[in-house]
């Protein structure tokens, strides 16, 4: 019996990504899409609630979410497309254009619809794909061939057996800016230390008034002494898989700050 796959994520539900996602898991797996009816990029985890949302129908098992964000979408969709006994096997984000790595995965909303899967109980997967700096200038689509090689060897490896990590912990890859020649494999990797610059602008309208634009920072980060972090990866033509939790405490200062409080 076919294994069922849920698929979301954040570049809109006419994403051309998501449609490579889409035809190479195909012969793997039933699948239903639920995406954002407009770019949601950098939406991060949240969640709508001052406004309804509605499920529109594209096509057979494919649904757009107004102005709904990824988060919505896996959200809704596990609690009124699926019965409570028959949740999805997995659930995967992407083919994200550009890359999550370092701290950009609190910002991400493709790592966030995996993020609310686990949260729900359901495996899940974020993908995203690197773009070189010539592709982003030029807005040119990298080629989907590993990205689709690699989703597809991950989900039979899961599916031949079982998902890798517990409860509330998620997949998240990257694929680097490569064909499958070029690729020299897999990292498990962590997620680095991002280096942030000021890519904002400020501009006036033809009436005087001043608004701001905030742009693409560049991919800038430290290296690690292990030289283990997804960005190290990336560069060398790896393709990264980092391990991601949502307990985001910082075990290692509880000590400190209950010396700090009794001092």
């Amino acid at each position: 019996m076919k294994k069922n796959i849920l698929i979301t994520n954040d570049d809109g539900f006419d994403a051309l990504g998501m449609r490579y996602l889409v035809e190479a898991l195909k012969p793997l797996a039933n699948i239903i899409i639920v995406a954002p009816s407009t770019n949601k990029s950098a939406c991060g985890h949240s969640m709508t609630l001052t406004t309804p949302l509605k499920f529109k129908n594209v096509d057979d098992d494919f649904y757009k979410m107004e102005d709904g964000t990824p988060t919505d979408c896996i959200f809704l969709a596990l609690h009124n497309l699926y019965p409570e006994d028959k949740l999805p096997d997995l659930v995967i984000s992407g083919i994200n254009i550009g890359s999550n790595m370092g701290e950009d995965i609190t910002y991400s909303g493709t790592v966030a619809g995996a993020m609310e899967a686990v949260l729900q109980g359901v495996p899940a997967i974020s993908i995203s794909q690197v773009l070189d700096s010539k592709a982003k200038e030029i807005g040119d689509l990298w080629n989907y061939e590993l990205a689709q090689k690699v989703i597809v060897d991950v989900v039979s490896k899961i599916f031949n057996g079982k998902f890798p990590l517990g409860e509330r912990k998620l997949l998240n890859i990257n694929i680097p800016p490569c064909g499958i020649k070029d690729c020299n494999g897999i990292k498990i990797t962590k997620a680095g230390y991002r280096v942030f610059g000021n890519d904002c602008h400020r501009y006036h309208d033809p009436k005087g008034s001043e608004f701001h634009w905030i742009g693409l920072h560049p991919l800038l980060w430290e290296e690690s002494k292990q030289k283990n972090c997804d960005f190290e990866a990336i560069k060398y033509n790896y393709v990264s898989i980092t391990p991601i939790q949502l307990d985001l405490t910082s075990y290692d200062d509880m000590d400190k700050l209950n010396e700090w409080i009794d001092s």
